[in-house]
């Protein structure tokens, strides 16, 4: 027996209770059709030139129904007489490669064949300007600004690692994904507390610049389900826009259990967060500029997904994680995320375990909890869907005197296979 084996034996986890998160919550009946409602609206039809080239700009984000918005927009603007392509717009992910980024949106649904239109990636990028500033060079996808119209789509919510009246959405993917590897990089220059006010400036720049017709954006609920589309014409995106984040933060799912001794996180991953792990979930966050709720003494990561092509970026916001996720990492793809964002923290490494049961384990021991009855443990799938999740068997009171929580079984004992390992 090693010697930390010897300080692992013993280890009692508590006995876990599945339970359902209740919130309020408005789902789309028919994203596409709403897609396509808003695409023919007026304002939006008057600006699609039949003959155009229009390129389309998706990202890396986990959107909802990604694959049936972009579907839906590129079938409108084809009903119109435009010709669509996408452009990847996603800064420095997918390796910073144009390979990589086409690979990162197949992995998100977004193909040629699904989408119905040509994919056109590249990580080469024209200059329009300088940021009045501090002359930072706002750099723009060349294959975009080639193009006779330019879309953009994506989901309106908080970012991860800063808070401001404007976060991730449509004006982020203007400034930061469309300006691929170069132009995010120089326009993470001075870190996230400077991150709000630099990616406005720069877009309002590309705005003037570039031949943007409209952004599609989307607002989710708290079941990671489109709850409202809406399309905004280019001049008025960045007016539209705060309001839409007010929306889509008052629809954020959270865990209702805080403070926490240990939360396991089954998977990490790009489409459940930028940083793999999403901070307001987690209350573990790269930087300093963003505001979180969750307080948790140890977390546990498990796996890397698929989808993430095993860029890892975010691991270090965890203290412990497995063998398992640890040798799947590209180190190159995760560091090029990384240094791009100035936010180093996220890429250190764990305390890595050979086995889920030794890294839930260490939680327990180290989190200043020595009786286990008294352990606040939460078991989540991701930090994405939220609806499901398990709770040791000390907080069934809590959650049984929550009016958001419905208690769905009795509790159980940890279900490890023979080599420790959990079915996730």
């Amino acid at each position: 027996m090693s010697i930390v084996e010897g300080l692992l034996e013993g280890v009692a986890l508590p006995r876990m209770i599945p339970v359902r998160q209740n919130f309020a919550a408005t789902t789309l009946p028919d994203v596409a059709a709403a897609a396509r409602a808003e695409c023919r609206k007026p304002a939006i039809a008057a600006r699609i030139r039949p003959g155009a080239r229009v390129a389309v700009a998706v990202g890396s984000r986990g959107v909802a129904d990604l694959p049936v918005l972009v579907r839906s927009l590129v079938g409108e603007l084809q009903a119109q007489g435009a010709t669509p392509f996408v452009v990847p717009a996603m800064g420095s992910h997918g390796g910073a490669t144009a390979a990589g980024q086409t690979d990162v949106l197949a992995g998100l649904g977004v193909t040629e064949a699904s989408v119905g239109c040509p994919i056109v990636s590249s990580m080469e990028t024209v200059q329009l300007g300088v940021t009045e500033q501090n002359g930072l060079p706002v750099l723009m996808d060349r294959a975009a600004m080639a193009a006779d119209g330019i879309v953009v789509v994506n989901r309106v919510k908080p970012h991860t690692s800063f808070s401001g009246p404007i976060e991730s959405g449509l004006v982020k993917m203007i400034a930061i994904g469309l300006g691929k590897q170069k132009g995010a990089d120089a326009c993470h220059t001075f870190g996230f507390g400077e991150m709000g006010r630099i990616i406005v400036e720069m877009a309002k720049i590309k705005l003037r610049a570039a031949p943007f017709l409209f952004g599609l954006a989307s607002i989710e609920n708290a079941y990671d389900r489109v709850a409202r589309v809406v399309a905004i014409p280019a001049e008025e995106i960045m007016d539209a826009e705060p309001e839409l984040l007010v929306e889509a933060r008052a629809n954020m799912p959270r865990i209702r259990f805080t403070p926490l001794d240990v939360l396991v996180v089954d998977w990490m991953g790009k489409e459940f967060s930028g940083t793999g792990m999403d901070p307001h979930v987690t209350g573990r966050a790269a930087t300093p500029f963003v505001t979180t709720a969750q307080s948790v003494a140890r977390m546990v990561v498990l796996d890397l997904s698929a989808a993430s092509h095993s860029n890892a970026y975010g691991m270090g916001l965890a203290d412990v994680c497995t063998r398992r996720l640890f040798d799947q990492i590209d180190f190159e793809a995760t560091y090029a995320n990384h240094i791009t964002s100035r936010a180093l923290a996220g890429a250190r490494i764990p305390m890595i375990m050979e086995s889920d049961r030794a890294a839930v384990q260490v939680a327990a021991r180290t989190c200043d909890c020595p009786e286990t009855s008294r352990l606040r443990l939460v078991r989540v799938k991701n930090t994405l869907q939220l609806e499901t999740i398990l709770i040791s068997e000390g907080m069934l009171e809590e959650a049984l005197g929550n009016p958001g929580i419905s208690v769905l079984g009795p509790a159980e004992d940890w279900q490890f296979d023979g080599r420790g390992n959990l079915r996730i």
